[in-house]
């Protein structure tokens, strides 16, 4: 929910900058970008397609979850003199951080999800377990380990769309926004020295 939110904002602010500017928006040149589809198969498999997710168990999700951020991880490093690479990757290092310390799941408080869910039944989550078919195992905070990286904010609002995030969550939207801002804003360093370097060229 925070990334999405991200995204929109940073894609309208970047569109209106270039508009504002009289700019068209400027694509930086990412290297590994086959990367980044490869990573979320995993996720998509585990987390998001109704006709697999409802197999994978416990461990299929964690080892889903941990090699998918390995790969963004990755592909975060390759790219980090892009814009608002250092916060993306900031933010996928600290939620695989915490994912790794805690058996491979996001760890969520009890308390947390009861924010989240307040009229679910008691049964509908067990301590010590996945929650649904998400990427959270219920943990008490005394038991997490690094608990302060978990799913432990809240997104609290009129509508049913309730949804947890983490630091490291708040550290990728950052990274998203900036990159999505600063596409308004013309050529990127490489693109400008590229074009200079024709230029001379053919005025040489």
């Amino acid at each position: 929910m925070v990334l999405l939110v991200a995204v929109i904002a940073g894609s309208a602010a970047g569109i209106a900058r270039a508009w504002s500017g009289g700019r068209g928006l400027a694509f930086p040149d990412l290297r590994v970008l086959w990367l980044v589809p490869v990573a979320f198969l995993p996720q998509w498999l585990a987390f998001f397609l109704p006709a697999t997710q409802r197999f994978v168990t416990a461990d299929m999700a964690a080892a889903a979850l941990v090699s998918s951020q390995s790969f963004l991880l990755v592909f975060a490093w390759l790219n980090r003199k892009r814009p608002g690479f250092w916060a993306l990757g900031t933010g996928l290092a600290l939620n695989l951080l915490v994912i790794t310390h805690n058996g491979g799941l996001m760890p969520i408080s009890p308390e947390t999800v009861m924010r989240l869910a307040p009229d679910a039944p008691s049964a509908a989550w067990h301590i010590g377990a996945r929650l649904g078919t998400t990427k959270d195992i219920v943990l008490p905070v005394a038991a997490m380990r690094l608990w302060w990286l978990s799913d432990r904010f809240v997104v609290s609002s009129p509508h049913p769309w309730r949804a947890a995030f983490s630091l490291g969550d708040v550290f990728i939207a950052s990274g998203a926004f900036d990159l999505l801002w600063k596409l308004g804003g013309g050529p990127q360093p490489e693109a400008r020295r590229s074009a200079n370097a024709t230029t001379s060229s053919i005025f040489k």
